[in-house]
Protein backbone atom coordinates (compact mmCIF):
# COMPACT_ATOMS: atom_id res chain seq x y z
CA UNK A 1 0.00 0.00 0.00
CA UNK A 2 1.94 3.02 -1.29
CA UNK A 3 0.43 6.38 -2.13
CA UNK A 4 -1.26 9.58 -1.07
CA UNK A 5 -4.93 9.97 -0.17
CA UNK A 6 -6.33 13.49 -0.25
CA UNK A 7 -8.89 13.58 2.54
CA UNK A 8 -11.47 16.27 3.28
CA UNK A 9 -11.10 16.06 7.06
CA UNK A 10 -14.37 16.41 8.97
CA UNK A 11 -14.89 18.76 11.90
CA UNK A 12 -14.50 17.20 15.34
CA UNK A 13 -11.80 14.67 14.48
CA UNK A 14 -8.11 15.15 15.14
CA UNK A 15 -5.81 14.65 12.15
CA UNK A 16 -4.54 11.43 13.71
CA UNK A 17 -8.07 10.11 14.29
CA UNK A 18 -8.89 10.77 10.63
CA UNK A 19 -5.64 9.07 9.59
CA UNK A 20 -6.41 5.97 11.64
CA UNK A 21 -9.91 5.65 10.15
CA UNK A 22 -8.55 5.95 6.59
CA UNK A 23 -5.72 3.53 7.40
CA UNK A 24 -8.26 0.95 8.58
CA UNK A 25 -10.46 1.41 5.51
CA UNK A 26 -7.46 0.95 3.20
CA UNK A 27 -6.00 -1.88 5.27
CA UNK A 28 -2.66 -0.09 5.23
CA UNK A 29 0.25 -0.95 7.50
CA UNK A 30 2.35 2.23 7.50
CA UNK A 31 0.72 5.66 7.47
CA UNK A 32 1.31 9.32 8.32
CA UNK A 33 0.00 12.78 7.48
CA UNK A 34 1.60 15.98 6.23
CA UNK A 35 0.94 18.33 9.13
CA UNK A 36 -2.03 18.60 11.43
CA UNK A 37 -5.40 20.28 11.27
CA UNK A 38 -7.14 21.25 14.52
CA UNK A 39 -10.25 19.20 15.40
CA UNK A 40 -12.26 22.40 14.72
CA UNK A 41 -10.79 22.63 11.21
CA UNK A 42 -11.92 20.84 8.07
CA UNK A 43 -10.50 20.49 4.59
CA UNK A 44 -7.47 19.26 2.69
CA UNK A 45 -5.40 16.73 4.64
CA UNK A 46 -2.95 14.64 2.56
CA UNK A 47 -2.51 11.19 4.11
CA UNK A 48 0.58 9.17 3.21
CA UNK A 49 0.84 5.38 3.07
CA UNK A 50 3.82 3.09 2.69
CA UNK A 51 6.70 4.59 0.70
CA UNK A 52 4.92 7.96 0.49
CA UNK A 53 5.57 8.48 4.23
CA UNK A 54 9.25 8.97 3.35
CA UNK A 55 8.35 12.25 1.65
CA UNK A 56 5.61 13.52 3.98
CA UNK A 57 7.95 15.92 5.80
CA UNK A 58 8.78 17.66 2.52
CA UNK A 59 5.17 18.76 2.21
CA UNK A 60 5.30 20.62 5.53
CA UNK A 61 7.11 23.39 3.64
CA UNK A 62 4.18 23.93 1.28
CA UNK A 63 2.09 27.11 1.23
CA UNK A 64 -1.49 26.63 2.36
CA UNK A 65 -4.79 28.41 1.70
CA UNK A 66 -7.53 28.70 4.33
CA UNK A 67 -11.04 30.05 4.60
CA UNK A 68 -11.99 31.26 8.08
CA UNK A 69 -14.69 33.17 9.93
CA UNK A 70 -13.62 35.42 12.80
CA UNK A 71 -16.46 36.36 15.17
CA UNK A 72 -15.89 39.97 16.22
CA UNK A 73 -16.08 41.29 19.76
CA UNK A 74 -15.63 37.94 21.53
CA UNK A 75 -12.21 36.68 22.64
CA UNK A 76 -11.67 33.13 23.91
CA UNK A 77 -8.88 31.31 25.70
CA UNK A 78 -8.02 29.25 22.63
CA UNK A 79 -8.71 31.74 19.85
CA UNK A 80 -11.53 29.55 18.54
CA UNK A 81 -15.03 28.41 19.47
CA UNK A 82 -13.67 25.59 21.65
CA UNK A 83 -12.33 27.96 24.32
CA UNK A 84 -13.92 29.86 27.18
CA UNK A 85 -14.98 33.46 26.59
CA UNK A 86 -12.59 35.90 28.26
CA UNK A 87 -13.93 39.25 27.00
CA UNK A 88 -16.76 40.82 25.05
CA UNK A 89 -16.75 44.17 23.24
CA UNK A 90 -19.03 45.85 20.72
CA UNK A 91 -18.07 45.13 17.13
CA UNK A 92 -17.26 48.17 14.97
CA UNK A 93 -18.94 49.11 11.72
CA UNK A 94 -17.07 47.38 8.90
CA UNK A 95 -16.72 49.81 6.05
CA UNK A 96 -15.01 48.87 2.79
CA UNK A 97 -12.17 51.31 3.55
CA UNK A 98 -11.59 49.85 7.03
CA UNK A 99 -11.51 46.30 5.70
CA UNK A 100 -9.12 47.31 2.91
CA UNK A 101 -6.83 48.94 5.47
CA UNK A 102 -6.73 45.82 7.65
CA UNK A 103 -6.24 43.64 4.59
CA UNK A 104 -3.13 45.63 3.64
CA UNK A 105 -1.90 45.53 7.24
CA UNK A 106 -1.90 41.72 7.30
CA UNK A 107 -0.60 41.00 3.81
CA UNK A 108 3.08 40.34 3.18
CA UNK A 109 5.92 39.57 5.58
CA UNK A 110 4.65 39.52 9.17
CA UNK A 111 5.82 38.61 12.66
CA UNK A 112 3.52 36.27 14.59
CA UNK A 113 3.64 34.98 18.17
CA UNK A 114 2.54 31.31 18.28
CA UNK A 115 -0.59 30.70 20.41
CA UNK A 116 -0.40 28.90 23.73
CA UNK A 117 -2.90 26.35 22.45
CA UNK A 118 -0.57 24.84 19.85
CA UNK A 119 1.64 21.77 19.48
CA UNK A 120 4.80 23.88 19.29
CA UNK A 121 7.27 22.67 21.92
CA UNK A 122 8.98 24.66 24.67
CA UNK A 123 11.64 22.83 26.71
CA UNK A 124 10.41 19.53 25.29
CA UNK A 125 6.77 20.15 26.22
CA UNK A 126 3.92 21.19 23.91
CA UNK A 127 2.58 24.68 24.53
CA UNK A 128 -0.97 23.37 24.90
CA UNK A 129 0.20 21.30 27.88
CA UNK A 130 1.30 24.48 29.65
CA UNK A 131 -1.98 26.16 28.67
CA UNK A 132 -4.07 23.31 30.09
CA UNK A 133 -2.17 23.66 33.36
CA UNK A 134 -3.01 27.36 33.48
CA UNK A 135 0.56 28.45 32.67
CA UNK A 136 1.65 30.94 30.04
CA UNK A 137 5.24 30.83 28.81
CA UNK A 138 7.22 33.32 26.77
CA UNK A 139 7.18 32.63 23.03
CA UNK A 140 9.38 34.21 20.42
CA UNK A 141 7.70 35.83 17.44
CA UNK A 142 8.29 34.02 14.16
CA UNK A 143 8.54 35.36 10.62
CA UNK A 144 5.65 34.31 8.38
CA UNK A 145 4.34 35.34 4.98
CA UNK A 146 0.74 36.06 4.05
CA UNK A 147 0.90 35.87 0.27
CA UNK A 148 -2.71 36.92 -0.27
CA UNK A 149 -5.60 37.93 1.97
CA UNK A 150 -9.25 38.68 1.20
CA UNK A 151 -11.58 40.11 3.86
CA UNK A 152 -15.35 40.51 3.78
CA UNK A 153 -17.96 41.51 6.35
CA UNK A 154 -20.19 38.63 7.42
CA UNK A 155 -22.71 37.44 9.99
CA UNK A 156 -22.81 34.18 11.89
CA UNK A 157 -25.93 32.02 11.97
CA UNK A 158 -26.93 33.73 15.23
CA UNK A 159 -26.43 37.19 13.73
CA UNK A 160 -23.08 38.09 15.31
CA UNK A 161 -20.81 40.44 13.39
CA UNK A 162 -17.92 38.60 11.77
CA UNK A 163 -15.18 38.79 9.17
CA UNK A 164 -14.86 36.03 6.60
CA UNK A 165 -11.38 35.79 5.16
CA UNK A 166 -9.36 33.70 2.74
CA UNK A 167 -5.60 33.63 3.31
CA UNK A 168 -2.75 32.00 1.40
CA UNK A 169 0.09 31.66 3.88
CA UNK A 170 3.54 30.23 4.39
CA UNK A 171 4.34 27.28 6.64
CA UNK A 172 4.18 27.98 10.36
CA UNK A 173 1.29 30.46 10.10
CA UNK A 174 -1.43 30.08 12.74
CA UNK A 175 -4.78 31.09 11.27
CA UNK A 176 -6.37 31.34 14.74
CA UNK A 177 -3.73 33.90 15.66
CA UNK A 178 -4.25 35.74 12.37
CA UNK A 179 -7.98 35.92 13.15
CA UNK A 180 -7.28 37.19 16.66
CA UNK A 181 -4.85 39.80 15.31
CA UNK A 182 -7.41 41.01 12.76
CA UNK A 183 -9.91 41.39 15.62
CA UNK A 184 -7.37 43.40 17.64
CA UNK A 185 -6.68 45.64 14.63
CA UNK A 186 -10.42 46.31 14.43
CA UNK A 187 -10.38 47.25 18.12
CA UNK A 188 -12.70 44.53 19.43
CA UNK A 189 -10.93 41.19 19.48
CA UNK A 190 -12.14 38.03 17.74
CA UNK A 191 -12.14 34.25 17.71
CA UNK A 192 -12.56 31.73 14.90
CA UNK A 193 -15.85 29.91 14.48
CA UNK A 194 -14.91 28.25 11.19
CA UNK A 195 -11.61 27.11 9.70
CA UNK A 196 -11.34 25.22 6.42
CA UNK A 197 -8.17 24.39 4.51
CA UNK A 198 -8.85 24.95 0.83
CA UNK A 199 -5.45 23.96 -0.54
CA UNK A 200 -2.01 22.78 0.48
CA UNK A 201 0.81 22.88 -2.06
CA UNK A 202 -0.56 21.57 -5.37
CA UNK A 203 -3.58 19.87 -3.76
CA UNK A 204 -7.04 21.41 -3.35
CA UNK A 205 -10.52 20.42 -2.18
CA UNK A 206 -11.66 19.34 -5.65
CA UNK A 207 -9.29 16.36 -5.37
CA UNK A 208 -10.38 15.28 -1.90
CA UNK A 209 -12.67 12.53 -0.66
CA UNK A 210 -14.60 12.42 2.62
CA UNK A 211 -14.40 9.58 5.11
CA UNK A 212 -18.09 8.86 4.53
CA UNK A 213 -17.60 8.53 0.77
CA UNK A 214 -14.50 6.40 1.29
CA UNK A 215 -16.42 4.09 3.60
CA UNK A 216 -19.17 3.60 0.99
CA UNK A 217 -16.69 2.60 -1.74
CA UNK A 218 -15.65 -0.89 -2.75
CA UNK A 219 -12.02 -1.75 -1.99
CA UNK A 220 -10.81 -1.24 -5.56
CA UNK A 221 -12.50 2.18 -5.65
CA UNK A 222 -10.69 3.18 -2.45
CA UNK A 223 -7.35 2.12 -3.88
CA UNK A 224 -8.09 4.08 -7.05
CA UNK A 225 -8.25 7.27 -4.92
CA UNK A 226 -4.55 6.92 -4.07
CA UNK A 227 -2.11 9.19 -5.86
CA UNK A 228 1.42 7.85 -6.46
CA UNK A 229 4.15 8.83 -3.93
CA UNK A 230 5.70 11.24 -6.46
CA UNK A 231 2.59 13.41 -6.14
CA UNK A 232 4.32 14.85 -3.06
CA UNK A 233 7.31 15.87 -5.19
CA UNK A 234 5.56 18.26 -7.58
CA UNK A 235 8.04 21.05 -6.84
CA UNK A 236 11.10 18.90 -7.50
CA UNK A 237 13.17 18.77 -10.67
CA UNK A 238 13.41 15.42 -12.45
CA UNK A 239 16.45 13.23 -13.02
CA UNK A 240 16.22 9.95 -14.94
CA UNK A 241 18.88 7.23 -14.56
CA UNK A 242 19.68 4.17 -16.68
CA UNK A 243 19.55 0.72 -15.07
CA UNK A 244 23.21 0.65 -13.98
CA UNK A 245 23.18 4.13 -12.42
CA UNK A 246 19.75 3.51 -10.88
CA UNK A 247 21.07 0.48 -9.03
CA UNK A 248 24.08 2.39 -7.75
CA UNK A 249 21.93 5.35 -6.71
CA UNK A 250 19.66 3.02 -4.73
CA UNK A 251 22.77 1.78 -2.94
CA UNK A 252 23.38 5.34 -1.75
CA UNK A 253 26.17 6.16 -4.22
CA UNK A 254 26.52 9.56 -5.84
CA UNK A 255 26.27 9.74 -9.60
CA UNK A 256 27.79 12.21 -12.06
CA UNK A 257 25.99 13.76 -15.02
CA UNK A 258 25.30 16.98 -16.89
CA UNK A 259 22.37 17.97 -14.67
CA UNK A 260 22.02 21.60 -13.57
CA UNK A 261 22.40 22.38 -9.87
CA UNK A 262 19.17 21.85 -7.97
CA UNK A 263 18.32 21.75 -4.27
CA UNK A 264 15.61 19.11 -4.77
CA UNK A 265 15.13 16.52 -7.50
CA UNK A 266 12.93 13.47 -7.87
CA UNK A 267 14.97 10.58 -9.28
CA UNK A 268 13.41 7.99 -11.61
CA UNK A 269 14.64 4.85 -13.29
CA UNK A 270 14.61 4.80 -17.06
CA UNK A 271 13.35 1.25 -17.56
CA UNK A 272 11.03 0.63 -15.89
CA UNK A 273 10.05 4.28 -15.26
CA UNK A 274 9.82 4.07 -11.47
CA UNK A 275 10.43 6.57 -8.69
CA UNK A 276 13.70 5.75 -6.90
CA UNK A 277 13.82 8.56 -4.37
CA UNK A 278 14.93 12.15 -3.93
CA UNK A 279 18.24 13.96 -3.92
CA UNK A 280 19.97 17.16 -4.90
CA UNK A 281 22.45 18.10 -7.62
CA UNK A 282 25.61 20.09 -6.96
CA UNK A 283 28.41 20.67 -9.48
CA UNK A 284 27.15 17.87 -11.71
CA UNK A 285 26.91 15.37 -8.88
CA UNK A 286 23.62 13.71 -7.92
CA UNK A 287 23.58 13.23 -4.15
CA UNK A 288 20.99 10.76 -2.75
CA UNK A 289 18.39 11.90 -0.20
CA UNK A 290 15.39 9.73 0.74
CA UNK A 291 15.46 6.41 -1.13
CA UNK A 292 12.84 3.78 -1.81
CA UNK A 293 13.76 0.16 -1.26
CA UNK A 294 13.75 -2.30 -4.20
CA UNK A 295 10.79 -4.08 -2.59
CA UNK A 296 8.80 -0.83 -2.38
CA UNK A 297 9.58 -0.06 -6.02
CA UNK A 298 8.35 -3.50 -7.12
CA UNK A 299 5.18 -3.15 -5.06
CA UNK A 300 4.43 0.24 -6.64
CA UNK A 301 5.10 -1.09 -10.15
CA UNK A 302 3.04 -4.27 -9.65
CA UNK A 303 0.37 -3.57 -7.01
CA UNK A 304 -1.96 -6.33 -8.20
CA UNK A 305 0.72 -8.99 -7.84
CA UNK A 306 1.36 -7.87 -4.27
CA UNK A 307 -2.35 -7.91 -3.48
CA UNK A 308 -2.70 -11.53 -4.59
CA UNK A 309 0.50 -12.85 -3.02
CA UNK A 310 -0.41 -15.21 -0.12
Amino acid sequence: MHGVLLLDKPRGLSSNDALQKAKWLLRAEKAGHTGTLDPLATGVLPLCFGAATKFSQLHLEADKTYEAVAVLGVKTTTGDAEGEVVSRQPAPELTADRLAQVQRQFTGALSQVPPMHSALKKDGKALYEYARAGEEVAREARAIMVHALELAAARTGSGQAAVRFIAKVSKGTYIRTLGEDIGEALGCGAHLSLLRRLATGPFDLSQCVTLEALQDMAEDERLARLLPPQALLAGHGRVTLDADNAGRFLSGLRRRGDWPDSEAVAVFGEQPPALLGTGHVKAGELIPGRLLSPIEIQQILHPQEQATTP
